[in-house]
Formats: C-alpha cells, sequence, structure tokens
C-alpha cells in the first residue's frame, strides 16, 4: 500500500501579499493613472532588475535601509541584493547609459522593491513604488514640475483637495546645523528628525542626544525649526532670521520661496501645498529640496507620495555631475487608504458586460455578439458553460458586472434582447444592433 502524499500548506512569507482580483483590479488601475500623468509631462518608461551587485545598493539609503536590505551571494559567487527603492537604479542606469540617454533625463518607473522591515497596516516587505525623475539639471524648474506632479498625480487618483503636499528643503536643515556647528552629524539627527510625526517630540530629542551625541539645548533648538507653523511667509521669514549669515541655509530659505511662488502661480493654494520644516526624509541621499504627502482624512497611514532632491548620488558611478529630482507613489499603502476610506469600488472583473450562455445551438450567435460589442470598445464576458440563467445571473452579480445581455434562439431570430442593469436590477429590450450604442451613448459605461 501506497503512503498517503503529504501536501503542503499553501501559505505567503510574512510582509508579503497576494492579490486577488478585487484588489489587483484597482491596484493596475492606479497604474495606469500614474503613467498617464506622468506621461502628460513628458517622462518616459524604463525598466532595470531586481538583482543589483550589493556595492550598486549598500550605503546609499541609510543605516536602517542598509539593515533592511535582502542581500545573498549567487551562484557565481558575487554578492547581491534585492533593489530597497527605484531611485538608487535609476542613479545607477543615468551613469552607465548618460552617453546614450542625454540630459536632461526625464524617466518614469513602475516596478516592486523590498525592504526586510517591520510589517505594518499598508506597509509591506515586498511592494510596488510609481518614481518618475528629472536627472541632469540643477533647474529649481523640475523641483516646481515635481511638486505639479505629484499634484495631478492625487487629483487624477480622485483625491481632489483632500490630501496636503509637504515641502521643505534640505539645505534650510544643514544650514542650521552647520550654523550651530553640527553639520558633520547631518544624518543621525535628520534621520532622527523623520520620525517626528511617528514618534513624538521627546522621543526625537532623546534619539538625537543619544545617537547624534548632541546636547539637549542643540537637540531642541532643531525641533523648534522644526515646529515652525503658519503661512508660507511667516515660516520663511522665521526661517532666514534662524539661518541668517549661513550661505547654504539661505539658498535652501531662497529655493523653497521659489517653489512655493510658482506654484502657487498655477493655482495651487496653500491648503494643497504647505511647508512643513518637520519633514527631513530618512534617507541620505537627499540634498534639497523634499516631498512628503498626507490624506486629510487619513494622516496616520503615513506619506503616499514622497521623494526630492538628490544631487550627488550619481556621482558614486560617475565623474559626470548628475543631479536629479523626483518622487515615488506609494501604490501599495495608497490602496490600503483607499480600501480603509472605501473609495475603492469591488469589483472581481475586468468586463462590463456579461453574455450568459444557456442556448447550445446559438454559440456562434453568442460569439459572434461578443465581438462586434468588443470592436466598440466594450469589454466583454461569455460565461463558458450552458446552465440555468440564474446560475449565470448569480456569477455575473458577484463579479460585479455592470450589465447582463439575455438573449436567446427567439430573441436572435428577432434580433432582440434584454439589457440587465446590475446595479438598479432594471431591465429593457434594446435593438441587437444597437447595444452598442445604446450603452456608450447613455454613458452607462
Amino acid at each position: 500500500m501506497s503512503e498517503k502524499k503529504q501536501l503542503i500548506i499553501p501559505r505567503t512569507l510574512k510582509g508579503f501579499r497576494d492579490y486577488l482580483p478585487e484588489t489587483m483590479i484597482p491596484r493596475e488601475r492606479l497604474m495606469e493613472i500614474a503613467q498617464q500623468v506622468y506621461r502628460s509631462y513628458g517622462f518616459v518608461p524604463i525598466d532595470t532588475p531586481a538583482l543589483e551587485y550589493y556595492e550598486i545598493l549598500s550605503g546609499k539609503g541609510s543605516d536602517e535601509t542598509d539593515k533592511q536590505l535582502y542581500k545573498f551571494e549567487d551562484h557565481g559567487g558575487r554578492m547581491v541584493g534585492l533593489r530597497f527603492d527605484l531611485t538608487v537604479p535609476f542613479a545607477r542606469f543615468s551613469a552607465q547609459y548618460i552617453g546614450q540617454i542625454g540630459t536632461p533625463f526625464k524617466r518614469y518607473h513602475i516596478g516592486k522593491v523590498w525592504r526586510g522591515e517591520n510589517t505594518q497596516a499598508g506597509r509591506y516587505r515586498e511592494f510596488l513604488q510609481c518614481d518618475f525623475d528629472t536627472i541632469g539639471t540643477e533647474s529649481i524648474v523640475s523641483d516646481i514640475e515635481t511638486t505639479l506632479v505629484i499634484h495631478d498625480l492625487l487629483n487624477a487618483i480622485g483625491f481632489e483637495s483632500g490630501y496636503k503636499i509637504h515641502i521643505n528643503n534640505r539645505m534650510v536643515l544643514s544650514g542650521l546645523l552647520e550654523k550651530l556647528g553640527l553639520l558633520e552629524k547631518n544624518a543621525p539627527i535628520l534621520r532622527a528628525l523623520d520620525k517626528l510625526k511617528k514618534i513624538g517630540r521627546a522621543n526625537v530629542a532623546a534619539e538625537m542626544v543619544a545617537v547624534a551625541d548632541i546636547t539637549e539645548q542643540q537637540a531642541d533648538f532643531v525641533l523648534q525649526l522644526a515646529e515652525l507653523k503658519g503661512t508660507s511667509d511667516h515660516i520663511l521669514t522665521s526661517l532666514s532670521a534662524m539661518v541668517s549669515g549661513n550661505a547654504i541655509g539661505e539658498e535652501g530659505v531662497e529655493k523653497l520661496q521659489t517653489v512655493i511662488k510658482n506654484v502657487q502661480a498655477t493655482g495651487i493654494s496653500e491648503n494643497v501645498v504647505e511647508i512643513d520644516v518637520s519633514i527631513a526624509r530618512g534617507l541620505d541621499y537627499y540634498t534639497g529640496t523634499i516631498y512628503e504627502t498626507f490624506l486629510k482624512e487619513l494622516p496616520s497611514i503615513g506619506s503616499v507620495c514622497s521623494g526630492g532632491r538628490y544631487d550627488n548620488l550619481a556621482g558614486l558611478y560617475t565623474k559626470q555631475k548628475l543631479p536629479g529630482i523626483g518622487a515615488s507613489l506609494g501604490l501599495d499603502r495608497l490602496l490600503a487608504a483607499m480600501e480603509e476610506l472605501g473609495k475603492i469600488e469591488k469589483t472581481a472583473t475586468t468586463a462590463e458586460v456579461f453574455i450568459p450562455y444557456f442556448e447550445e445551438k446559438r454559440l456562434s450567435d453568442y460569439l459572434k455578439l461578443a465581438t462586434e460589442l468588443r470592436k466598440s470598445g466594450i469589454r466583454v464576458e461569455i460565461y463558458p458553460e450552458v446552465k440555468k440563467l440564474g446560475q449565470q445571473l448569480k456569477y455575473a452579480d458577484k463579479r460585479g458586472f455592470l450589465y447582463v445581455i439575455i438573449i436567446g434562439s427567439e430573441e436572435f431570430d428577432q434580433e432582440i434582447c434584454q439589457l440587465k442593469n446590475m446595479k438598479t436590477g432594471e431591465t429593457q429590450n434594446c435593438r441587437i444592433y444597437e447595444i452598442g450604442n445604446f450603452l456608450k451613448g447613455n454613458a452607462l459605461l
């Protein structure tokens, strides 16, 4: 007697997830929206490998990202790592192909990244990033445009004014630290400051004292800067006074002022874009303008679109100066927020119209009808088996189709059908050859 086969338990790794159709469909929709917005500004698509040489990735983000790196030795004895973001690989890509692509170069990249970090709501160890970047120019125009892209992106997704873009400039923070004689401790101080919204003032001050080895008074002064509130004019005036006499800080304030002024000139108000001196971004490669975007209804989920200027990152791979700036839509985090806020309509189908198949001898007619509708731009699914109409309507309702075309032999002969609205339950008769125009003309799809 043969031994009973031991089944493998189907399960996913901690921090990783499967995407069922009702989640993957809106996820793909967000990717399509991001592509459309990026392309509207002239960004072009690229792709890079998931695996990079370890030396390409290590030491480019922070001590924390280095700890989170998935790294191993491959079959050729090379140390490799899974990319933890799309910016570092882009810097390598730019240095490698700059002679071919030229500057300025504007790219977008939608791809998976991996970080071995603690999991929480909306945060996984494998997640998708939707990046857009401009490399090869220090022009403030790119900083302004990055703000506009974030604005258009959130609007296109459907949040309109339900979010706020927080802007700061690393040069302001660096200038203040230089004025305090703390510039060499820039990285640990800014990494601690980046946690202000998560762990609070007292914990950030304690981390600055412990990790950066500064005094409580110095930590307090840095936090006073970070806690500036008010209108853009008020904050800029206060910042100017605090960094006065320091060239780096003064340049940072000037750049911040230029971005805000020109963004507002396009009609975007302070209710949407505001200066927030508390944001620092935890990655060490940022050098100038930085961005974080929070949803007004769910700020606790964290920033859903972040980024900034990194003028020295590509310098690790080439002697040619390749300043860059860009941002990344945290698609999976945003999707989790949209689910929580009830902004995702549940559906498990990509087709709009369902045709039940219950007259076996009329298969060719069903296929012909579906083909004609697809030619007119309507997405259609035919049930693959002959079953009772009631069973097929249950299937259509569960999947989330908008309309069902009910048609049997008699109706085919008379060239009419019943069109059932699955949301309202209403049914009406319609000529077969008029279905496509009827659906599109009445804006029902």
